[in-house]
């Protein structure tokens, strides 16, 4: 079994970004299955699922039962007109609030343009590392415009559960 300093060692290697602005203004974009292996061998990683309520209820969720976590649900904007949650801070202080400042976060929507934010914003917020995953929950549209079949968390067969 290996140790914790060096699990957290080896999933500093797969959470390399793979697409790091260079600028810094967040620690980069990850696949889904890179996010699950930082969930795994990182005990203070967190997931955010920064989708709407109607998302969680009707696309559904990352499930974490099996690493003994659970996702935090931010909405990083507000279903139906999708306006910008200006709660956003304050909730996500609040729920970090236990979480080291250098804890791996890892900013998940339906398909990274949301959770690029979002990691963006908490990185202003003092998190060094805030990770995009780019692919999403549902990853892009197929030829049908069908999502979760491409890329994502679904399509990666990672484990999540319906409303």
């Amino acid at each position: 079994m290996a140790s914790k300093s060096s699990a957290i060692s080896n999933s500093r290697r797969a959470a390399a970004p793979r697409a790091a602005p260079a600028d810094g203004s967040y620690a980069g974009d990850l696949g889904a299955r890179e996010a699950w292996h930082i969930l795994k061998t990182v005990p203070e990683s967190r997931l955010l699922d920064l989708r709407s309520e109607a998302e969680w209820a009707l696309v559904g969720a990352p499930d974490l039962a099996s690493l003994k976590k659970e996702p935090l649900f931010l909405e990083w904007r507000r279903f139906p007109m999708m306006t910008p949650n200006p709660d956003f801070p304050a909730q996500a202080k609040d729920a970090l609030k236990d979480s080291p400042k250098t804890a791996p976060l890892l900013c998940l929507c339906r398909s990274g343009q949301r959770s690029r934010e979002a990691a963006r914003a908490l990185t202003e917020m003092g998190f060094a590392r805030a990770y995009n995953v780019a692919e999403g929950f549902e990853g892009p549209a197929d030829a049908e415009g069908h999502r979760g079949a491409i890329q994502g968390w679904k399509a990666a067969g990672l484990p999540w559960r319906q409303g």
